[in-house]
């Protein structure tokens, strides 16, 4: 099982928008063939590892680190795919949640009379598909806040101050590139992309960059920004609101951004209604990476699932908070772990009562 969930945290982010699933197949004690989820979401895994393992299939037993489908989309099930094999056993990491499957994958194999075991490494088959599962039963990605702060809770300088633009250490920063290959878009506010003129794309060998998703209610920032033009197979898009969608697409039209427009309440643009649009798209996973004001909105709208921060040894004494606004959340599953000379501290937001 372990091996299939490596396979499968290989592929996170390239499968949406399908669950990225290991499939690893056993036969007399030896590994005969894997496989796991394809790019876009197909082929599924158990059929990529059934095709590699040909007759060998016969009398193995599957390690699957998803519920196996149970349903006709592009391709049949894989639950009938694991029966034709022959597979005697199959063990499943975790239940799917979508409504077409949902345990309708596991009585398919119990029908045919093969013994299944389920709940193996059950918690850390649910934690790499998280985005997916948050999408099915909320409708919307999994939002992950992610900020870099000094010990004194700032995530930028003073104006004027000469010290470096980076807080965080290269290793944390690394390790921010490679959750930007994994998740589908990556989300700034229009004052980050003024103040700092960000690529905010994946630069790790063999990574790709997110779709880039810039919140601009008032169309502050420059069609020139670096954020529009670069050079990337991810697209660009600008939110604002409906008042000004038109006005949107004029302005940023030479720089092929897709400008989408959502409703506005208290004078701010209603980011749950817009990662349900994300959703409607098929998107697992959003990481929003700042600013300060878009930090405190997306806490404000309840979209935030996780928060990563990142404190660095310095104090910077002045310049901009972390987080805009009064917000207090509880946070679960709390950890702290070092990234070269910073703290990362990560935890699940907590759900209102």
């Amino acid at each position: 099982m372990r091996q299939a969930l490596a396979l499968a945290e290989r592929q996170l982010g390239l499968t949406t928008p399908n669950p990225s699933v290991g499939c690893v197949i056993v036969r007399g004690g030896k590994v005969v063939a894997s496989g796991v989820t394809g790019l876009g979401g197909r082929p599924h895994g158990e059929t990529q590892a059934l095709a590699k393992a040909g007759a060998k299939s016969g009398g193995a037993t599957a390690y699957v680190s998803f519920e196996p489908c149970a349903h006709t989309g592009q391709t049949p099930p894989c639950a009938i795919a694991l029966v034709d094999a022959g597979i005697k056993r199959v063990v499943v990491g975790c239940l799917d949640p979508d409504p077409r499957v949902e345990g309708r994958g596991i009585a398919i194999l119990k029908r045919a009379g093969i013994e299944v075991t389920t709940g193996v490494l059950e918690e850390e088959a649910k934690q790499l598909n998280e985005g997916f599962i948050t999408r099915i039963t909320l409708g919307r990605p999994r939002g992950i806040l992610k900020l870099a702060m000094s010990l004194d809770g700032r995530i930028a300088p003073a104006k004027g101050d000469s010290r470096s633009r980076w807080i965080s250490s290269p290793a944390s920063r690394e390790l921010v590139h490679r959750w930007r290959a994994e998740c589908d878009a990556v989300m700034v506010g229009a004052g980050t992309v003024i103040a700092d003129n960000p690529q905010l794309t994946c630069r790790i060998a063999g990574g790709r960059d997110p779709i880039r998703v810039v919140i601009d209610a008032r169309l502050r920032t420059a069609p020139t920004a670096r954020i529009y033009r670069q050079r990337s197979k991810a697209q660009a898009i600008i939110v604002t609101t409906n008042a000004n969608l038109a006005r949107a697409r004029r302005k940023y039209e030479r720089a092929g951004v897709e400008a989408i427009a959502v409703n506005a309440r208290d004078g701010e643009l209603a980011l749950d209604d817009l990662m349900r649009e994300f959703g409607r798209r098929g998107w697992n996973n959003v990481l929003i990476e700042g600013g300060a004001k878009l930090a405190g909105s997306a806490l404000a709208a309840g979209i935030v699932d996780r928060v990563a921060f990142f404190v660095a040894p310095k104090i910077l004494s002045a310049g901009v908070a972390a987080i805009d606004g009064t917000h207090t959340r509880d946070l679960t599953d709390f950890t702290a772990r070092q990234i070269g000379d910073d703290w990362l501290l990560e935890g699940r937001v907590a759900k209102r009562k």
